[in-house]
């Protein structure tokens, strides 16, 4: 079963309480949150309209993430994107890659939300999802999490003739599927992120390529350098010998004319 959250903006009072639980629960350091509510403003003065984006891991069907994650760290699981930070090597390339600027480094690491992988596990539900006031957030199977996106978006329509469902499709289907009231431009989302196919071979035709030759060279140049260290070395233990040959034959020159 693949499982998603339901994110309705049209509901989302920016309280910030998931913010809140999903750093407490997951005790997270002072320095890390997985959620961070920003806000926008669009249009000319004085015809300003406002809004925020609930920033979050968008869970990619074609994660761009995990393809290119060369440890495993990053992989897919019930339709989600989990995060292994023990496995992470710090390479960046997630960071990098991610169509939505989820990932951040934090420690040396790859830092992200991993959809409360172990207090689900446990039979609980996300920290966002069980704090939020507004029902703005709900969790469970993809399918299901879909269809009443739908239903919210027609009953939107008369006073949001924009409303929109953001997530069926885009990025191979996401695991957050978004209830919209205009444009996911407005909220600086991507309307039609790059597939998955061109960032991987982007990032194989040219990062890692790069990536391992400046390797090779490095391997290349320590080779070099370890020749030329053995070839003085062994002149130097030559020119010793020839020294200590020299003194010898002295010696036994002196000894003769005595």
């Amino acid at each position: 079963m693949a499982y998603a959250f339901l994110l309705d903006m049209s509901r989302c009072i920016g309280c910030e309480a998931c913010v809140v639980a999903c750093k407490s629960g997951n005790q997270l350091p002072v320095d890390r949150q997985y959620i961070k509510l920003i806000e926008h403003t669009s249009g000319t003065f004085p015809d300003l309209t406002g809004g925020f984006q609930n920033h979050r891991c968008y869970h990619c069907a074609d994660a761009t993430c995990v393809a290119v994650c060369p440890t495993g760290a990053l992989f897919k699981e019930d339709g989600l994107t989990r995060l292994n930070r023990d496995a992470c090597s710090g390479c960046g390339y997630c960071v990098q890659s991610c169509p939505y600027e989820v990932p951040v480094m934090s420690d040396g690491r790859s830092s992200k939300c991993d959809a409360c992988a172990s207090n689900v596990g446990a039979g609980g539900s996300p920290w966002c999802v069980t704090t939020c006031p507004a029902q703005a957030l709900k969790y469970g199977d993809r399918d299901e999490i879909l269809a009443e996106a739908k239903e919210r978006v027609v009953a939107l329509k008369d006073r949001y003739p924009k409303a929109q469902v953001y997530g069926e499709t885009q990025a191979g289907g996401l695991g957050l599927i978004l209830v919209l009231p205009d444009d996911p431009e407005t909220l600086d989302i991507p309307a039609d992120p790059p597939a998955t196919p061109v960032v991987v071979d982007a990032w194989k035709e040219v990062v890692q390529p790069l990536s391992m030759g400046a390797t090779v060279l490095a391997a290349a140049g320590a080779g070099v350098l370890g020749i030329i260290a053995r070839r003085n070395h062994m002149a130097e233990l030559r020119e010793v010998d020839d020294k200590k040959k020299a003194g010898v034959t002295a010696g036994d020159s002196d000894t003769e004319e005595v």
